[in-house]
């Protein structure tokens, strides 16, 4: 069993000991418990509660695509202009993570692990009702801010411009290649959930440092995407069928394997021998 540091050392006096305890970073172990309670917490939340969260969210994850564009707007057409404007991605997911509010690619790390823990159908089947609710919530949500960004006169010309630029890329791939970058981005942001336990005071920098990873790749993400997709069926640019089947069926199958296979089952397998029956 891994003990925090300093914790027993004969070198150091009782508080120094203390001191050490408190600056290491937590076992992979209480990691994954901080997460699976978050988990519980989820499942255990009322229709209504996830319905407003996840709305919540899918309103919230627009300022994403508006500020990349605000960005982008701002700057000439040079290569390094997406380095830039992959920083405004960030904002949504700051506001969605930090305020608290149901994303469902984060679902595919917390609800699994109490899932993975419990092995019932009861929990089985509570993590495919939360995700069913989240997942429309996030969507219908995604659509209104769209649909609000399409009023005629409140952003200037070169913004509108930037956003039907950006609108483009959701809907661009093939299905494979979408599916892949769907998986990648599914892995990050459940990865940026498990680190977050113990980011400490560093979560802010750690949300900006894995989606800007995420947006500068060009990687397909299902909430974040929908904003952009939606925003160009709905200025005329691509169609309700382009939506569906080159964006969001890939990507929501990508996000969703990403962060199940390679986060929640392999970091789960990790600590498993480690955790005590009830």
């Amino acid at each position: 069993m891994d003990q925090a540091a300093g914790a027993d050392s004969p070198h150091l006096e009782q508080d120094e000991q203390d001191q050490a305890a408190a600056h290491s970073a937590p076992r992979a172990l209480v990691i994954h418990e901080i997460v699976r309670a978050e988990g519980e917490e989820a499942l255990s939340r009322t229709a209504s509660a996830l319905l407003w969260s996840g709305l919540a969210a899918g309103l919230s994850m627009g300022f994403s695509f508006l500020v990349e564009a605000l960005i982008a707007s701002r700057l000439p057409d040079t290569p390094i202009r997406h380095l830039f404007e992959s920083f405004g991605y960030c904002i949504g997911f700051l506001i969605v993570i930090l305020g608290r509010q149901q994303l469902f690619t984060e679902s595919t790390l917390t609800v699994v692990l109490p899932v993975l823990t419990r092995r019932t159908v009861e929990a089985a089947g509570a993590l495919l009702r939360l995700w069913g609710i989240v997942l429309a919530a996030n969507i219908a949500g995604t659509w209104v801010f769209a649909w609000l960004l399409t009023a005629p006169g409140v952003f200037r010309p070169e913004v509108v411009e930037a956003l039907a630029t950006l609108a483009r890329a959701p809907t661009e791939g093939t299905f494979p290649v979408t599916l892949v970058r769907a998986v990648f981005a599914g892995w990050l942001v459940a990865t940026m959930v498990w680190l977050l336990p113990s980011a400490r005071y560093a979560r802010f920098f750690v949300v900006v440092l894995i989606t800007f990873v995420v947006a500068l790749g060009g990687l397909a993400h299902v909430i974040a995407g929908s904003v952009e997709a939606g925003y160009a069926v709905l200025t005329g640019a691509s169609t309700i069928g382009a939506y569906a089947w080159r964006f969001l069926v890939p990507t929501l199958l990508g996000n969703t394997l990403g962060g199940v296979a390679f986060v929640a089952l392999l970091n789960h397998a990790a600590i498993a021998p480690e955790i005590r029956p009830e």
